[in-house]
């Protein structure tokens, strides 16, 4: 349903669609969030607001990377999951603690303010990360409180873009340099898949190139954050890129 907001300017609703949980009797411990746009006539419209082209000059973490199949850049159970990316906490936590569902070590972001605790990537501000790998992955729990994300990705026009997901945001909000989605998230642990291109596509009418900057803020859980080169069903995900919930004994 379309809706028109308080400022006057038009909004449409973001159907989210979500599978249910897989059974944990085959070792699969998450369920699907799939974000998605339906683009109902000419419902969505683009604020055509002057915007400002990207500065190309920033150094690009993965730029002489060999980027096919898959491509990590957080992994909770490695030996540094935050070696790449930079953290701010104010009133709260950023640390590895054990998961009582998948009994295995997580990182969780907790904080009082979701914006002001967070972490990003890459740690340095003035790169970016340079994956042109369309499809973002998070594998993360839903913890029970507000909780939002953000990518920053490089369009053909050679402008910068930030696609927001919040878990307390009802209706989408297209504006040139900022797409605000909701979130609607399972109990428990959830995949959610992005198609940059798409969104990239469907918000501005522009090609997606890469991706410049992840950003996940309180509050939740993370296992991993990963980039492909398209969707895979779990029967071709690699073993340590799915997650497994523990044998219950009998």
């Amino acid at each position: 349903m379309d809706v028109e907001g308080d400022d006057g300017l038009p909004r449409f609703q973001l159907p989210i669609l979500s599978s249910p949980a897989v059974p944990p009797s085959i070792g699969i411990g998450f369920s699907l969030t799939d974000l998605s746009f339906a683009r109902h006539g000419s419902a969505l419209l683009v604020d055509q607001s002057p915007v400002t082209l990207y500065q190309t000059n920033f150094r690009r973490m993965f730029k002489n990377t060999f980027q096919s199949g898959f491509l990590s850049i957080l992994y909770s159970l490695g030996s540094k999951p935050l070696q790449i990316w930079d953290k701010e906490v104010v009133n709260g936590h950023v640390k590895r603690t054990q998961d009582d569902d998948i009994h295995s070590n997580v990182l969780e972001i907790v904080g009082s303010n979701i914006q002001s605790t967070y972490i990003t990537c890459p740690a340095d501000p003035s790169a970016t990360l340079g994956i042109k790998l369309p499809f973002l992955v998070i594998i993360v729990k839903n913890i029970k409180k507000y909780f939002t994300f953000e990518i920053q990705v490089l369009d053909d026009k050679n402008v910068r873009r930030r696609f927001r997901a919040s878990n307390y945001q009802a209706m989408t909000r297209v504006k040139p340099y900022i797409c605000t989605m909701p979130l609607k998230m399972d109990e428990g642990w959830n995949q959610i898949q992005l198609n940059l291109g798409d969104f990239t596509r469907r918000a501005y009418g522009t090609n997606y190139v890469e991706t410049l900057r992840v950003q996940v803020h309180a509050n939740c859980r993370l296992r991993r954050i990963y980039f492909s080169d398209r969707l895979y069903s779990e029967e071709e995900l690699p073993p340590e890129f799915k997650l497994y919930l523990p044998m219950q004994k009998t």
